[in-house]
């Protein structure tokens, strides 16, 4: 590894910003379309149960066994759901957003858990009613006797670990790479509830359409995880054959990687996208974590600027000239296309300057129009300063930091700063990336001031 005493090679590639400018594109978010599309396919199970119950029994039993019925009808669609948003298409993660849709991944899991635990609850309760038999004993017979049960239900206490680890205090307190092979079991999951599903569902024991449209929606979700998240990744690689052409210390614990390759601006990534690397190094093969580029991408060379804060980023450091490198990607929807005016604040906290540094280059702006406010705690902190200071020059852009004073005193980002430096900044669209304290806090701050949500881009790799 070597110091950074000048500016790193990557800046000021004409290549690289041009090929940035080419994929300026605005585009409308489809957010909403697919929110809508996901409660229509959940209307469409209900009628599914709806068609196929001409009368609910007015019993307990009669009551509970439809109650149970339709949770499993819609835990099956909410399972769906989730693998679909763990396929990592492109549509859902560079114009969603690659935050969006783990949240959307979160709640349709914690849908799909808690309907197929009601499903399990309503289902035996209801058939101990019918028997006369005790619960216990009912659970122990429909599992034993009923076609597809025992791997129904090593499907479902897989589902109920994934659920469980992926909980907030728990899912905090593992290691990332232990959290995302947990959560791997979801396919295995997934596999061995499906059958059941066909074999004792009484909506599709007596209709091929029903079966076939469940077919076909548990088949495309299949296709889709198989091609993104299998073949697709292993034809980029294979194309384009990445491997580390050096590291360079930017700042006190902050390290570039310089990855070089073949035909790298065919890779369609986008100055603040980034894309998911596992390098083939001993120790961390088995790693795959989420890295900004942190300049706009070069046909020869790409650059990702990590801080050291785990395992995984502080092991960046010591990675050998030559080492492979696998990416997958690139994701994300925090670029170019999401502003919606002429003028500009980026808003970078600690290592969130990554991915703003790669826009401060790109975006078009009239000089006088673009704004970088970098948080840090002290001016040592401020990585890629010397490029930052060029590009300011050259743009005629706005650079300004915000750093500790000689006390430790942390300065506040507040609306009444923000208007002092930007009387206008209810006209701008704000990128915002950086630690999730400083996140709220200026999100607070620039509504506050006047900036509206809609002009406000914010995207969180947290997973």
């Amino acid at each position: 590894m070597r110091m950074a005493a000048t500016t790193t090679m990557i800046h000021n590639s004409r290549a690289g910003r041009r090929q940035a400018m080419r994929r300026i594109r605005p585009r409308r978010s489809p957010a909403i379309p697919l929110l809508l599309l996901a409660w229509a396919g959940a209307a469409g199970v209900v009628w599914l149960w709806w068609g196929n119950t001409p009368y609910v029994q007015p019993t307990t039993a009669g009551r509970l066994t439809a109650a149970g019925r339709i949770t499993g009808l819609l835990g099956g669609y909410a399972i769906a759901l989730v693998v679909l948003q763990m396929a990592r298409v492109p549509a859902l993660e560079r114009r969603v957003g690659s935050d969006r849709v783990a949240r959307w991944h979160a709640m349709s899991g914690r849908y799909a858990v808690s309907l197929v635990v009601a499903h399990v609850a309503l289902i035996l309760w209801g058939y101990s009613e019918q028997s006369g038999q005790p619960v216990v004993q009912q659970s122990v017979a429909v599992v034993m006797d009923y076609p597809r049960m025992i791997e129904a239900t090593a499907g479902t206490v897989l589902l109920l670990v994934v659920g469980f680890v992926s909980a907030g205090v728990l899912r905090r307190r593992l290691r990332y790479e232990t959290w995302y092979y947990v959560h791997l079991l979801t396919y295995a999951a997934v596999y061995l509830t499906f059958w059941h599903q066909l074999a004792t569902g009484a909506e599709f024991a007596g209709s091929a359409a029903a079966r076939a449209v469940w077919y076909a929606l548990y088949g495309s979700v299949t296709a889709l995880v198989l091609w993104y998240r299998v073949l697709v990744p292993v034809r980029l690689n294979m194309r384009h054959r990445m491997r580390v052409a050096e590291t360079v210390e930017e700042a006190p614990g902050v390290v570039s990687v310089l990855i070089t390759g073949r035909r790298l601006h065919r890779l369609g990534a986008e100055p603040g996208q980034f894309f998911r690397w596992r390098f083939l190094a001993e120790g961390m093969r088995w790693s795959a974590n989420p890295y900004s580029l942190s300049a706009p991408p070069r046909p020869d060379l790409l650059r990702i600027t990590v801080k050291a804060v785990g395992g995984h980023s502080s092991a960046l450091a010591t990675l050998a000239p030559g080492t492979r490198v696998w990416a997958e990607g690139p994701y994300g929807a925090m670029t170019a296309s999401r502003r919606r005016g002429g003028k500009v604040l980026l808003l970078a906290g600690g290592a969130g300057i990554t991915p703003l540094r790669a826009l401060f280059e790109t975006l078009p702006a009239a000089p006088g129009d673009l704004t970088l406010l970098y948080r840090a705690r002290s001016r040592q902190d401020l990585a890629l300063w010397a490029e930052l200071e060029e590009i300011a020059a050259e743009r005629g852009a706005r650079l300004v930091y915000a750093v500790n004073g000689p006390d430790g005193a942390r300065p506040e980002i507040t609306a009444q700063g923000l208007r002092r430096m930007l009387p206008d900044i209810d006209r701008h669209d704000v990128y915002l990336c950086g630690p999730p304290g400083l996140a709220e806090e200026s999100y607070s701050a620039l509504r506050e001031a006047g900036v509206p949500e809609r002009r406000i881009h914010h995207e969180s790799f947290e997973m």
